[in-house]
């Protein structure tokens, strides 16, 4: 449906619109900073009724489940953008990086994987996500501005290391995040760098966590 015939949400379809993302916003604080932490709590952090929010989550399981879903979904629309982008593949894929530590990517997977039940859905999605930032590494590969022996699981697991700083409050941590992407990015551009020591993980590794 076109923007132009999108019908407007009725007030009270978007009042619980906005409490949806609430609760996914508030799920990711509270499970981000302890994965143990009760669904209760995710409640209260939305300002929300626990009624509520069982209401659109039977489970906190269902509930690590929508999340996971849709930090793949904010990812996805990223590796998607810098496919897009018509531009210098170098520079379209150092802003694809930098965005990626902006949404958070690799966060959920550091600190949540192993947590909740796999469903196929969201393997469904990780397959595409694989296939979708393949294309992204060999289009900037083959513009010579990639070290060749760097592939999807690398990206995954530097992202995730990325993400595990904690510095400060989380202004800072960002900022850390940023400086140290810088570096990773100057060893990613070394098209031309001897090659690296044993093999990048692989779709099977990294899968295997859930």
């Amino acid at each position: 449906m076109s923007d132009e015939t999108a019908v407007p949400l009725s007030g009270r379809r978007a009042q619980a619109a906005r409490n949806d993302e609430r609760i996914l916003e508030s799920a990711r604080a509270v499970f981000l900073a302890d994965p143990g932490a009760p669904i209760s709590a995710v409640a209260k952090h939305a300002g929300v009724g626990i009624g509520a929010l069982y209401r659109r989550h039977a489970s906190k399981d269902e509930l690590l489940q929508r999340l996971a879903g849709d930090g793949m979904q904010r990812y996805l629309t990223e590796v998607r953008a810098a496919l897009a982008d018509e531009g210098d593949p170098w520079i379209a894929f150092t802003r694809f990086m930098r965005r990626c530590i902006d949404i958070g990517a690799g966060a959920l997977t550091q600190r949540l994987a192993g947590s909740f039940t796999a469903t196929e859905e969201l393997a469904r999605q990780g397959r595409e996500i694989h296939e979708a930032t393949q294309q992204l590494l060999d289009r900037t590969k083959a513009a010579g501005a990639l070290r060749p022996d760097v592939e999807v699981g690398d990206l995954s697991v530097l992202l995730e290391q990325l993400q595990g700083i904690r510095v400060g409050d989380d202004v800072r941590a960002n900022q850390l995040r940023h400086r140290y992407l810088t570096i990773v990015l100057d060893g990613l551009h070394l098209a031309d760098a001897p090659q690296l020591p044993s093999t990048p993980p692989t779709w099977q590794e990294t899968s295997a966590r859930y």
